[in-house]
């Protein structure tokens, strides 16, 4: 489709919009509030840029009915304009097609299954007795060990890894320096030695699902570790062995899970953070930028436990406090029990 067909009526038409203003507007690209011009489409789902949005010089912006007044050109109009953005950005700004077919310098096993219609870019490396699916794309330098599988429209970006056994599910993602299937840190104590605890799992991730840059997902000790359908992991998050996240969980960068522990369905988990082992999570828990959680959250809610940045002589003065605070509990504790031995009132 060329880039004149792509107006605002009919963007708007597609969308589920309404146009509000000049629906012949010729839209060929996506940008920001601040820096589109005549033909360039912007999007606006917050309060916050309200400002932005008043001197914008976009072609048209997509927001909510509630801005409607603050934008000075054509709006397309929509419940959720941030949804409507990522799908115009799609169709403006479409990735380039991969030929299909195997590179000549990839290695290809002579007992790989890979579909005529899979691309194999160079350098990649896919074992014996893997399968790759119909139109899935395998890039350059990626490796698919041997027995593993990538459904049909599975990616996976340069030098990612997909080791022995495990699954990705059709339309999932993994992002370049990603490795799923690592072995599980499993480890025996022998003395004052660790003996190493084979790890006979696999990693199985549903379809829909997207791991992020360098981050890495273990595979089991003995049973599987999941990441069910339409999980996004962002870059650089660690699963260990035996994790289980449920269908449409987003954990943003640099979260840990620690093993055997259970995520639910539907939760949103800020980055930098840490979710101790063998504990269960509810569906629909969200937990700030991070948390720390050391025990099972059986309900769905906003869970928090960061400690926000402050001048540092007066953290210098919470810390000293914070030492103190055993030594002040024990002193309240023995005044309590003189208080209780008098016969007065406690301090409860």
């Amino acid at each position: 489709m060329s880039e004149s067909a792509y107006t605002t009526g009919r963007l708007a038409r597609w969308l589920g919009c309404e146009c509000c203003g000049d629906d012949t507007t010729p839209i060929a690209r996506v940008a920001t509030l601040r820096d589109a011009g005549p033909n360039d489409i912007a999007f606006c789902a917050s309060d916050g840029y309200r400002e932005a949005l008043a001197h914008t010089q976009a072609g048209a912006v997509l927001l909510r009915a509630s801005d409607r007044g603050y934008c000075p050109g054509v709006a397309l109009v929509g419940a959720n304009p941030y949804l409507a953005f990522a799908h115009v950005a799609d169709w403006l700004h479409p990735e380039p097609a991969s030929p299909p077919g195997i590179h000549n310098t990839a290695v290809v096993a002579d007992d790989a299954i890979v579909d005529p219609s899979a691309s194999v870019g160079p350098h990649a490396v896919i074992e014996a007795g893997a399968w790759v699916g119909a139109l899935a794309r395998i890039d350059a330098g990626a490796f698919i060990g041997r027995q593993a599988q990538v459904g049909d429209g599975g990616r996976l970006h340069p030098r990612a890894v997909l080791a022995a056994r495990c699954e990705l599910g059709a339309h999932s993602i993994l992002h370049a320096g990603a490795v799923v299937g690592a072995d599980g840190f499993g480890l025996a104590r022998d003395g004052d030695r660790w003996h190493k605890v084979p790890q006979l799992g696999r990693v199985v991730i549903g379809e829909d699902a997207e791991i992020g840059a360098n981050a890495t997902v273990d595979r089991g000790a003995l049973e599987d570790t999941v990441i069910e359908d339409g999980v996004k992991l962002d870059d650089q998050v660690h699963i260990a062995h035996n994790v289980r996240i449920g269908a449409h969980t987003v954990m943003a960068g640099a979260m840990v899970v620690a093993g055997s522990t259970s995520i639910g369905r539907g939760c949103q988990i800020g980055g930098n953070g840490a979710i101790n082992g063998h504990i269960t999570i509810a569906d629909g828990v969200v937990l700030n930028g991070m948390t720390g959680v050391t025990k099972s959250i059986k309900e769905p809610g906003h869970y928090a436990s960061p400690i926000p940045a402050h001048e540092v002589s007066e953290w210098r003065r919470n810390t000293a406090r914070f030492l103190r605070l055993d030594n002040l509990y024990r002193r309240l504790q023995r005044l309590e029990r003189a208080v209780r031995g008098t016969g007065q009132p406690s301090i409860d």
